[in-house]
């Protein structure tokens, strides 16, 4: 994972640069904000000179997931405030799920919390030589911002493998997704996101009665 993040670092530094910004905020983004897609997002409001409520509502829309995260992500292994401080900065959606997998049950805090920094290093070295190299990359190169959404692709890919009798939740997500495009196309991220919440939700209540009456 954390060689995965290395040619996204280098897509949002050259990104950056191709934005019309100083290499270096590349450095500044991905080791003081350090939110993956949001940073995508920052570029162009910053590139843009976005007021500053702008700025913290996409925040706020954009990375309200990590509050849902914190109820299973594992940060009572890791001890100390400090250390339980950085684990929180952290949490990407690569650390939650990386951790929170079949194969981290057993996992110290101590490989949690260098897990995490280990893939923050990575980001932010890419990211910097991203930036630094930005300006031999041509203009007419496309794609970059996909890496994120590519990256993306291949974590849902291994969730689904991890839990193989749990097929359902894609299922759920794509029919919600569907919806929201049908329903409420200009707002279809927040549609879905909703949809599928209640989706879940429903699902429990009815598995949970199924359960108490077996």
């Amino acid at each position: 994972m954390g060689l995965a993040l290395v040619p996204l670092g280098l897509a949002f530094g050259v990104l950056v640069t191709q934005s019309g910004l100083a290499w270096w905020w590349a450095s500044a983004f991905t080791a003081l904000v350090y939110a993956g897609s949001f940073e995508f997002l920052l570029v162009g409001l910053v590139a843009a000179v976005a007021p500053l409520g702008t700025v913290a509502l996409t925040a706020l829309l954009v990375n309200i997931r990590h509050v849902f995260y914190t109820l299973s992500f594992p940060l009572h292994r890791v001890g100390g405030r400090l250390a339980k401080g950085y684990s929180t900065f952290a949490l990407t959606d690569e650390a939650y799920a990386l951790t929170t997998s079949e194969r981290a049950r057993s996992w110290t805090g101590h490989r949690i919390l260098w897990l995490q920094l280990y893939m923050h290093l990575y980001w932010v070295g890419g990211a910097t030589v991203g930036g630094l190299l930005g300006s031999l990359v041509p203009d007419s190169v496309t794609g970059l911002d996909f890496a994120l959404t590519a990256l993306f692709t291949v974590l849902a890919l291994d969730a689904i493998r991890d839990r193989r009798d749990d097929l359902p939740t894609p299922v759920l997500a794509l029919l919600s997704a569907l919806a929201a495009r049908l329903l409420l196309p200009g707002q279809m991220m927040l549609a879905a996101c909703v949809l599928f919440t209640a989706a879940l939700l429903a699902r429990r209540l009815i598995t949970r009665g199924r359960t108490r009456r077996a």
